[in-house]
């Protein structure tokens, strides 16, 4: 009988002993499970799943159903979630380097938005370093352009809109055209469209498929102002407490990751626009006073921004433009 039960314990601890070594990681996401964000972690936490043999799982919790937006930098920063995924601009009043690339006109390509990202990794990384954190990669939206019911000769013409404030810069934008700025992040644009608390935005083609924005507006101008990017973050204490081969492996992930993002959003760009305008909406090339309105806010923003920055910001300009 003692016997038995001895075989019965070891043969428990042997089935016991690789649960033990597996580690599981929460990740969570504001944008839909379809979003090209998040179908491209869900890869990501797939190539970790498999390049560990399962040491390494990670839990990806899309639509802020884990998290709203605004919480998950510190969630993960708090160890609440070992990863999450952060779109930078949002935190641009904590420090100036999070609101670099959603300066309008700044960096209008994929091509220059990703010198712009080389540029500030390093000061990016320093900064999270600080703070118990760490970029495993980062990916852009497409273009930036404006969702509107109103037709948009100039920037006098957007004076009054109720207009969609997800981060500092966008908020910034409103207050120099004289919209009203609203608080609204990506999972409830919908609905606060639908309701008429906004009628107006700056996003992507992505989200205004996402939201169904067609259902609502039928003009968006492509004003092409800015990329801004999402990251995804890993606290550094769950990182370092990963063995060497798990780490490795985690970021070669996150490495692919990264190139595949950015082919992604560059390719589901032309995608998006070609299914708002299958659902009725009308794709506007601004006007040449448009642009040139836009682009005066985005030099006033960017003085703004590099005097709030000061030489680290500087420094950060000086290595894009050095790229140009």
């Amino acid at each position: 009988m003692k016997r038995s039960f001895a075989v019965a314990a070891a043969f428990g601890l042997a089935v016991a002993l690789p649960v033990a070594a597996q580690t599981k990681w929460d990740l969570p996401t504001a944008y839909p499970a379809s979003n090209f964000h998040t179908e491209n972690i869900a890869q990501f936490a797939a190539d970790v799943d498999k390049a560990t043999g399962g040491k390494l799982k990670i839990q990806v919790h899309p639509n802020a159903s884990l998290f709203k937006a605004p919480e998950i930098k510190r969630a993960v920063q708090g160890g609440q979630a070992q990863a999450g995924e952060i779109l930078l601009v949002n935190f641009e009043n904590e420090d100036p380097l999070f609101g670099l690339d959603g300066i309008p006109f700044l960096a209008t390509s994929y091509a220059d938005s990703f010198k712009l990202y080389k540029a500030s990794r390093k000061a990016l990384d320093d900064k999270l370093a600080k703070q118990g954190m760490k970029v495993l990669f980062s990916v852009p939206w497409p273009p930036q352009g404006i969702y509107t019911k109103r037709t948009l000769a100039s920037a006098a013409d957007m004076k009054g809109l109720k207009w969609r404030a997800y981060s500092p810069a966008t908020s910034k934008i409103a207050e120099l055209v004289g919209a009203q700025p609203v608080t609204v992040q990506a999972a409830e644009v919908s609905q606060a469209l639908a309701t008429g608390v906004i009628d107006s935005y700056m996003s992507s083609g992505a989200t205004g498929y996402d939201s169904k924005t067609y259902e609502h507006i039928k003009n968006w101008y492509d004003t092409q102002a800015w990329l801004p990017k999402n990251a995804v973050i890993v606290n550094a204490k769950a990182f370092d407490a990963l063995d060497k081969p798990t780490q490795a492996a985690l970021l070669k992930a996150a490495a692919d990751a990264e190139t595949r993002g950015w082919k992604l959003s560059e390719e589901k760009n032309g995608w998006y626009i070609a299914q708002l305008k299958d659902k009725g909406m009308n794709i506007v090339k601004p006007s040449d006073q448009l642009t040139a309105d836009l682009r005066r806010v985005g030099n006033h923003m960017l003085a703004e921004w590099q005097r709030k920055s000061g030489d680290d910001g500087k420094k950060v300009i000086e290595a894009y433009r050095v790229q140009q």
